[in-house]
């Protein structure tokens, strides 16, 4: 594996805290992405859940799967539940995270402090096993 992309509709929440996570998982080389079909701005809760692990994504912004040069990406990592992906139009190997979108709970602040850190945990928790199962990331 030599570029990574993790892909979701708004580029806000859910692939924004994978590529966070990603980039400090990763080993030296391999480059990571995050992108969506209507791409808005990263979310405040997905910024703070990651603050929280010590990974700083406030300067991120959300991207376009437009502005990805295809070359560099060889894994795209979709991440949609109630919404319909985002297609990756570069020749890569595809694999599909079916996680709910955090954005989309209602209710108090600390509610949604949850539903994001649900997601963050579970991307976590996913990516650590993707990067392992792929021992030569970047030879």
């Amino acid at each position: 594996m030599k570029g990574l992309l993790f892909l979701c509709v708004e580029n806000s929440a859910r692939s924004q805290m994978a590529e966070g996570l990603a980039r400090l998982a990763a080993p030296e080389g391999l480059r990571v992405f995050s992108a969506g079909s209507r791409p808005t701005a990263v979310r405040p809760e997905a910024i703070a859940v990651l603050a929280e692990l010590g990974i700083d994504i406030s300067a991120a912004r959300a991207k376009s799967v437009s502005d990805i040069p295809p070359a560099l990406v060889d894994t795209v990592i979709t991440l949609c539940s109630e919404q319909d992906c985002p297609l990756f139009l570069g020749r890569a190997r595809r694999r599909h995270w079916d996680l709910p979108d955090p954005a989309a709970v209602q209710g108090p602040p600390e509610a949604r402090l949850d539903a994001f850190r649900a997601v963050r945990d579970e991307l976590r928790r996913r990516i650590a096993a993707l990067l392992a199962e792929e021992p030569s990331a970047t030879r």
